[in-house]
Order: structure tokens, then C-alpha cells, then sequence
């Protein structure tokens, strides 16, 4: 990974992380949220899992390729993500709405204003140990309907991310490109029998994170990631922002709830 983008947490970002961020579409932040953090969080969510706090999505309900095809199917019914994070414990909303954290967001959007959008992520996302299907090559945007498409999407580990347990990679500079349809299946997922979106693929980095690292990323960058092959269940709290000037399209599931504001112009 290019190393503009491992630079250590600073109070405010420098023009080179500004900088790696618009021309690769996503930023590592290392160690911004600490270790009380996350272990609370930790806690609750392998709590909410063993209880199965609901809303739950499982694996079966997230159509990825080789995902199973029912929750009566063989690993159908693992858990794929606890929904509705900002509801769950004041840990995830303080979280979502962190100084530091939308500090950033509002930097990378420039928008003193930043709001969080209820009806995206705003989730653990996890992968299990014992089963997790790969997440072929997708935007966040495939399914998205905002005004315009500058949303960021903040990923905090809370534990190691790496190969091995399926950790995102992402392809730089896709957020810029124009991918024509196409190239895409019917899941609006890259197609992998043209040779244009293999030679796109072989540009991918790896985003490989330690507990409380934040992975931003625009949610037009093209990502995917492996399935868990570790011994431990992979886990981490996705939230995803937008700024002044944008707002979901009335009618669609973007706008399903209301946004909420985390940030106010004042706080700049």
C-alpha cells in the first residue's frame, strides 16, 4: 500500500493524506480509536451475536457469489452483519459521531456539515471463522441513491485485519473511473471473464489493519475481500457519511430514514 497512505494519525490531515485520498479513494488512519473503545465494542457485538440481537443479516441474505442459498443451507444461517449499529449501544452512536472521526470525514467531503446515513452500513460487519463467503468486486454505490455520489464510508477494526481473515482490498483510483456496464454482471458486481477488469483487479492493495484502525474509503472505489480463513471471528463497525450540498433521493431506500446530522458547521 502506498505509504502517503499509512501516514500516522495527525490532529489534522496534511495535504499528502488529502491528497492520497482524492487520487486513491480511500485513507488508513492508524489507531484513532483506543483500546477501552474498543473493547466495549467488541463485547457488545459478540454479545448481540451469541444472543442474536436483532436485525441480523446472515450470510444467505447477502446474495454475494458462492454465498449459500438459504439459511437452511450449509452456513446460511451465520451471521453476516448486526444492523442498525447507531440503535444498539451509545457506544456505536458516540462512536459514529466522534470529534476526531468526523473531523476527517469532513475534510475528505469538504463540508464543515456531515451527516450520517442511517440506511447504509451502519453496521458490524463480520466474517466467522467457520463460514464467510468472498465479496467479489463492487461500489458502494451500485445500490446508493444520493443527489451526488461523494459519500465516505469510515471501517473500524476491532481486531487485525489481514489476508488471512479476509480483509478489504481496494482498487486505487477507481473512484475516478468510468466503468462502462458491461463490465458488470447483473449484480452490478466487475465482471472476471474480460481482460479490461483482470488488468483493473491486478492493481488491488490490501488494506490490512490493526484493532482501531479507521479504513476511509469513497464509497465509489471499487472493493471486494476474501472469505475468513483465521480462527477468530473478524469484526468491524461501518459507518458512511455525506456532506452539505448532498441528501438521498426522496423515494428510495437512501431515504428510508432520516439522516443524522453528527457534525454541525460550529465544530469546523
Amino acid at each position: 500500500m502506498n505509504t502517503s497512505n499509512r501516514i500516522a494519525l495527525q490532529p489534522q490531515l496534511t495535504p499528502a493524506q488529502s491528497e492520497a485520498f482524492a487520487r486513491d479513494g480511500y485513507l488508513i488512519m492508524r489507531r484513532l480509536a483506543n483500546a477501552e473503545r474498543i473493547a466495549a465494542m467488541r463485547s457488545i457485538a459478540l454479545t448481540h451475536l451469541e444472543q442474536a440481537v436483532e436485525p441480523l443479516e446472515y450470510e444467505a441474505d447477502v446474495a454475494y457469489p458462492g454465498a449459500p442459498a438459504s439459511r437452511s443451507a450449509a452456513g446460511g444461517d451465520t451471521v453476516r452483519r448486526l444492523l442498525d449499529a447507531y440503535e444498539r449501544d451509545h457506544w456505536f452512536a458516540d462512536w459514529a459521531a466522534d470529534e476526531r472521526l468526523t473531523a476527517i470525514i469532513a475534510q475528505l467531503l469538504d463540508s464543515a456539515a456531515v451527516w450520517l446515513t442511517p440506511n447504509h452500513h451502519n453496521c458490524v460487519m463480520t466474517k466467522a471463522p467457520a463460514y464467510s463467503s468472498a465479496t467479489a468486486w463492487h461500489r458502494d454505490l451500485r445500490y446508493w441513491s444520493f443527489a451526488q455520489p461523494q459519500l465516505i464510508n469510515a471501517w473500524l477494526a476491532l481486531g487485525d485485519e489481514t489476508p488471512d481473515n479476509g480483509c478489504m482490498r481496494l482498487l486505487p483510483g477507481s473512484h475516478r473511473m468510468t466503468i462502462d456496464a458491461d463490465r458488470l454482471d447483473e449484480a452490478q458486481f466487475l465482471r472476471e471473464d474480460l481482460q479490461a477488469n483482470t488488468d483493473l483487479m491486478a492493481t488491488a492493495e490490501n488494506a490490512e489493519l490493526a484493532p482501531g484502525d479507521v479504513l476511509f474509503f469513497h464509497a465509489g472505489v471499487f472493493h471486494a475481500a476474501g472469505a475468513n480463513h483465521g480462527d477468530e471471528r473478524k469484526m468491524a463497525v461501518v459507518t458512511s457519511y455525506f456532506g452539505r450540498g448532498n441528501a438521498p433521493v426522496a423515494g428510495t431506500r437512501s431515504a428510508r430514514r432520516p439522516a443524522i446530522q453528527v457534525r454541525e458547521e460550529s465544530n469546523a
